[in-house]
């Protein structure tokens, strides 16, 4: 992309944003986390989110760093829920010791099996049944009075790994709405196309709610296309020769990664999309870059 087409794009309205951050696991990872949340406060974004490990193996680090977001940034967290291993009650409790933080926002899903993605997922005894159960819970339960959370989940573009096909996954993203759910945010894809026949098949289906797009910003493309492969998402051709040859070159795959993010989100942006995911992996500098070629600016600038 030349400096004049970004030129170009950037007088045209900037996009909103939210970001995914992942737990961190070591005092190393939680320092990066905190300085990620730091770089990005000043874009403003809609919303933080983040992750659980696989089975909920990071549930209490996401509580505590949810929490933190919450009391001690100006940014509004969104608090990852999911269904494993934790009985309803159990679950609920979790909802509400998130609200009692300051947290309004969940984003709602039936999460990885304890043995991890791509195992076969099996409802905890006394737990909820999926997500869309789990967005009923979280609606029918009576946190405090006139609470009412912000509901995000997620959705597939592609198809959901355990489909039966589109007419199922469709009726599925409709019961998660009719459910109480506020927003779906899309699994990581590459040509706008996918997102767009998605979202053609779900108004289609009577999904009325928001559907955003989630951004990739992974520029390790080994872990990427083992990341693919487990939620069965296609990587392009064409994007496996721009990274060709660059293992042994980070900046280069930093600024195809970038680059790549921001040429989506414009073809995207010209058909209307206004909202953008970034899946972050904590790693602030690619998410600065593709949100400042998108025309987003720090808030102290724009002010």
């Amino acid at each position: 992309m030349s400096a004049l087409s970004v030129a170009s794009r950037q007088r045209q309205s900037a996009p909103n944003v939210s970001f995914e951050f992942f737990p961190p696991k070591s005092d190393k990872m939680e320092a990066k986390l905190w300085e990620s949340v730091a770089r990005l406060t000043p874009m403003a974004p809609n919303f933080v989110s983040v992750t659980y490990g696989a089975g909920g193996s990071t549930r209490d680090r996401t509580q505590a760093t949810v929490a933190k977001i919450a009391q001690d940034t100006p940014l509004s967290a969104a608090a990852h829920l999911t269904c494993v291993s934790a009985t309803k009650e159990e679950v609920l409790q979790v909802a509400t010791e998130f609200w009692n933080a300051g947290v309004r926002h969940l984003v709602a899903l039936r999460g990885d099996p304890p043995a991890g993605m791509g195992e076969k997922f099996e409802q905890h005894p006394g737990g909820f049944r999926d997500s869309v159960d789990l967005v009923q819970g979280i609606r029918d339960y009576d946190i405090a009075p006139g609470a009412r959370f912000e509901i995000s989940v997620s959705c597939y573009p592609e198809k959901h790994p355990d489909s039966r096909g589109w007419d199922q996954d469709i009726a599925f993203l409709k019961a998660k709405q009719d459910a109480g759910a506020d927003r779906a945010i899309t699994q990581f894809f590459f040509e706008p196309d996918v997102y767009l026949s998605f979202l053609e098949r779900a108004r289609s289906g009577g999904v009325t709610m928001p559907i955003v797009p989630g951004i990739m910003l992974q520029p390790n493309f080994k872990g990427l296309c083992r990341m693919a492969k487990v939620v069965e998402a296609s990587i392009p051709g064409w994007l496996h020769e721009l990274y060709d040859g660059t293992e042994d070159d980070p900046e280069t795959r930093d600024l195809i990664t970038a680059n790549v993010a921001v040429e989506l989100c414009h073809k995207l942006a010209d058909q209307g999309v206004e909202d953008f995911h970034f899946y972050t992996l904590n790693k602030a500098g690619l998410a600065l870059s593709t949100c400042r070629m998108l025309g987003l600016k720090p808030k102290a600038q724009v002010a």
